[in-house]
């Protein structure tokens, strides 16, 4: 009953690490296990350290959180996975949540309001930030939406449907471009038409969606 919750941090920068360190060291009920800034260091924390809750910026370089959420996500590992960051981008909240997120906390929150987040978090509820409540009834709201878009990758083309792969492992227009032997611009107006076909906002949307498709297309192959 008085275990601590075991929390992992991971954050590009070290003074916001530290910061959150300290604030949960000073926190009864806590224990930081792990930290990193590093995003090929998060799957040996997560395996090694075993943590309770993982709660990591979205903003970073050169690999940002949607993507580590993904990579998570795609490995198995069930661990809940907590967003603080300076976001509150709707897009944001919404890509986060399809990848799993538990909660989304913004960092200009209270000290005291973040640790009560991260409490309830951990004992199971999903929470967001209260700047965010709106934003995240619009996404239940859209969840119909997203219902089409499962069903909206059949109007892909081939290419378009290949391309949104190279887009799920977060490569540039230029890389594509040179890895299939087409033009840049012709990749941009692949990108345009994949967006639009899909009903999504951006590049980083797609890359989501197409993690979340090949993950639904492998669960019901077994």
């Amino acid at each position: 009953m008085n275990e601590s919750i075991r929390i992992a941090l991971v954050d590009d920068h070290c003074l916001c690490r530290r910061g959150l360190t300290e604030l949960f060291d000073h926190c009864y009920g806590f224990s930081v296990v792990g930290d990193t800034g590093n995003a090929a260091e998060v799957m040996r924390i997560l395996n090694e350290r075993q943590p309770d809750l993982l709660i990591m910026d979205l903003r970073m370089e050169p690999v940002d959180g949607l993507s580590i959420l993904g990579e998570i996500r795609k490995s198995g590992c069930n661990t809940p996975v907590a967003i603080l960051t300076m976001s509150d981008s709707e897009a944001d909240l919404a890509s986060a949540m399809r990848l799993g997120a538990k909660g989304y906390l913004l960092k200009d929150m209270d000290p005291e309001e973040v640790v009560s987040a991260v409490r309830r978090i951990a004992s199971g509820e999903l929470v967001v930030a209260p700047a965010m409540t709106m934003k995240f009834m619009n996404f239940l709201q859209n969840g119909e939406q997203e219902q089409t878009r499962k069903t909206s990758i059949e109007l892909l083309t081939e290419r378009e449907k290949e391309i949104l792969q190279h887009l799920a492992r977060g490569e540039s227009n230029k890389v594509i471009a040179r890895m299939l032997d087409i033009s840049y611009d012709t990749v941009k107006q692949h990108v345009r038409h994949i967006l639009f076909k899909l009903k999504l906002a951006s590049r980083v949307e797609a890359a989501v969606f197409a993690v979340e498709h090949r993950a639904s297309e492998g669960r019901t192959s077994h």
